[in-house]
């Protein structure tokens, strides 16, 4: 029997050329597929919805529409991945079908498919309009780190979090755990719709963070806790651990 929810969840893989660490970063070849393909399987391996890659170059396009995913052709001036996913889903379902939306940056050729799936389950909650992931912090170097985004957050349960700030500073202050936020994200529609209609905030200016743009404008973010963080692709010695890793599970 097909999960109703199929239908209502729409999986937006958005992915850029442009990147100076990783020239051509979506073609990169991991394991005979190019990355942003491999990003598209483990989306398809979550299970949660129809998958479109949101591109904005031609050779990534024909690329994944090769692999035989869904692909849109989206403009190349986007500040954003949530720019870019919002501009696809008025074109692939300008009906409104789709209620929630998942973006999952095309960077993450090794995503655990349970961890995309784990970021539907703050939605449960009515009151919620966007969800998104984090990981307990163990490594005492990555506490300080300003590359590492930490979610200042209430706790609602022992997985979940109620998001009060993102920071790239050690917060909080004093005793107790710090997280690591995963930026992958599920939107309710009218959430996401909302977020892009405002103009870059004060706090998002100030810490380079657009999940900034949604709490400063009262929306709420509820947090899953999950036990790893995916590995981002952004250089080339992250594209060799990433080789390695799908190489050693596909044995």
């Amino acid at each position: 029997m097909t999960d109703p929810n199929l239908d209502k969840t729409l999986v937006l893989i958005p992915a850029r050329m442009a990147s100076t660490r990783l020239p051509g970063k979506p073609l990169a070849d991991i394991c005979g597929l190019p990355m942003i393909v491999q990003v598209a399987k483990r989306a398809r391996e979550a299970a949660i919805g129809r998958i479109i890659v949101a591109v904005d170059d031609k050779d990534v396009y024909d690329a994944v529409a090769n692999a035989g995913f869904d692909v849109v052709m989206t403009r190349g001036d986007h500040q954003s991945g949530s720019d870019r996913i919002y501009e696809a889903l008025q074109a692939v379902d300008p009906q409104g079908r789709a209620e929630i939306v998942v973006n999952v940056q095309g960077d993450l050729p090794t995503i655990d498919p349970e961890t995309i799936r784990a970021s539907l389950r703050p939605l449960e909650n009515p009151a919620v309009d966007i969800a998104t992931l984090t990981v307990e912090i163990k490594d005492e170097e990555e506490k300080t780190l300003p590359s590492v985004v930490k979610v200042v957050g209430s706790p609602i349960s022992d997985s979940r979090l109620r998001a009060l700030y993102f920071t790239r500073t050690t917060a909080p202050y004093g005793e107790g755990p710090l997280y690591h936020h995963i930026g992958l994200y599920a939107y309710r529609r009218a959430a996401l719709e909302k977020f892009v209609s405002l103009g870059p905030s004060t706090l998002e200016r100030r810490e380079s963070l657009e999940q900034l743009r949604a709490l400063e404008a009262g929306m709420r973010i509820d947090v899953e806790i999950v036990d790893t963080v995916p590995l981002g692709v952004d250089t080339p010695k992250d594209l060799e651990k990433a080789r390695r890793i799908l190489s050693a599970a596909s044995l």
